[in-house]
């Protein structure tokens, strides 16, 4: 593909100053975001920041509020149905019918779509082969691990050649062996040619996978790009630094040249510097040493996802409260 095609690659979904509320709660909070045709776009942030509810209101599972959102080019509100029949999707809690077989669930997928006998056999087998369970299709889904149950409701999700497959939190619960394998499947999935919308509260999966992601953070998208363009946001290198006058230090280092920018942490602080951090540390090094402040702990490493979310959120996905419960829409 010529590389100007690539940059005017066509919009298919398409959110302009998205808001829902639940009573006092807003949920989401005036999002504007668009994926583009045949990529990988994640939705990265906390439980309760609002991702099932945006992602509920494109798959016309829950009503529009406020705002404009567009689905392979139908309005969520005005076509609901035809939005419905382009897209697959598969959600968190698992809904396979335990006493069918695998063959069995894709089959009454392609029937409830009305595919005709020929065209469903053969897609059935398409899947199987891409999801890798051509072994199991007669076994039960009962029997069937978290990852492989995983798998299956991918290929339901495919059966119908959607142009979008919305994953929302994909690998929740599968160790990290499986969780590996999952994002190859949905690698593959994509590479079918399938826009995939995903939505995930692991750093590394929305790195690994994505071609662009939208932080999300109650309920408002803090920032959105490549995962390049995020890290580098970031600067080339982060210095983190604990000392015996933490203060002193930041106020000595904020005006070298190369550093871009400083960030206090619990014990010490990171330099976000723009050129290559190797040849910055003597530098630090010595404008401490001049000062007589004595260096506790010094390392160098580059910017990674985590270090993304925890500057435009000023939290880290492991410490969030549990206070306070999202409500599942539908919810009271």
């Amino acid at each position: 593909m010529p590389e100007t095609q690539h940059n005017h690659r066509e919009i298919i979904i398409n959110v302009e100053n998205l808001e829902h509320s639940y009573g006092n709660f807003k949920a989401v909070d005036g999002i504007s975001f668009s994926v583009k045709k045949g990529e990988i776009f994640s939705f990265l942030g906390p439980n309760g920041a609002g991702k099932s509810t945006a992602i509920n209101i494109l798959i016309t599972l829950l009503a529009k509020q406020k705002g404009d959102a567009t689905v392979a080019g139908y309005d969520v509100t005005k076509d609901p149905q035809k939005v419905r029949e382009s897209i697959g999707i598969v959600f968190q809690d698992i809904t396979l019918d335990r006493d069918m077989t695998v063959w069995e669930i894709l089959e009454f997928h392609g029937r409830l779509y009305n595919m005709p006998p020929e065209q469903r056999r053969k897609r059935i087998e398409e899947l199987l082969d891409l999801v890798e369970l051509g072994a199991k299709r007669n076994e039960r889904t009962k029997n069937l691990s978290g990852g492989m149950k995983r798998r299956l409701e991918i290929a339901r999700g495919l059966m119908t050649r959607p142009k979008v497959l919305f994953l929302d939190e994909p690998t929740i619960g599968l160790d990290p062996q499986t969780r590996m394998r999952m994002w190859d499947y949905i690698k593959g999935v994509n590479n079918e040619g399938t826009t995939i919308f995903l939505t995930t509260h692991y750093m590394d999966e929305a790195d690994q996978l994505s071609d662009r992601i939208s932080i999300i953070d109650q309920g408002k998208i803090v920032i959105s790009g490549t995962s390049w363009e995020l890290k580098n946001t970031l600067g080339r290198d982060l210095i983190y630094l604990e000392t015996n006058d933490n203060n002193a230090a930041i106020r000595l280092l904020q005006d070298l040249p190369s550093v871009r920018d400083v960030k206090p942490k619990r014990k010490g602080f990171v330099l976000m510097v723009n050129e290559d951090g190797t040849k910055v540390l003597p530098v630090v090094i010595d404008v401490l040493r001049n000062a007589g402040i004595e260096t506790l702990t010094i390392n160098l490493k580059k910017p990674s996802m985590d270090d993304v979310f925890v500057f435009y959120t000023g939290k880290e996905l492991r410490d969030e409260p549990s206070g306070k419960i999202p409500m599942r829409p539908g919810g009271r």
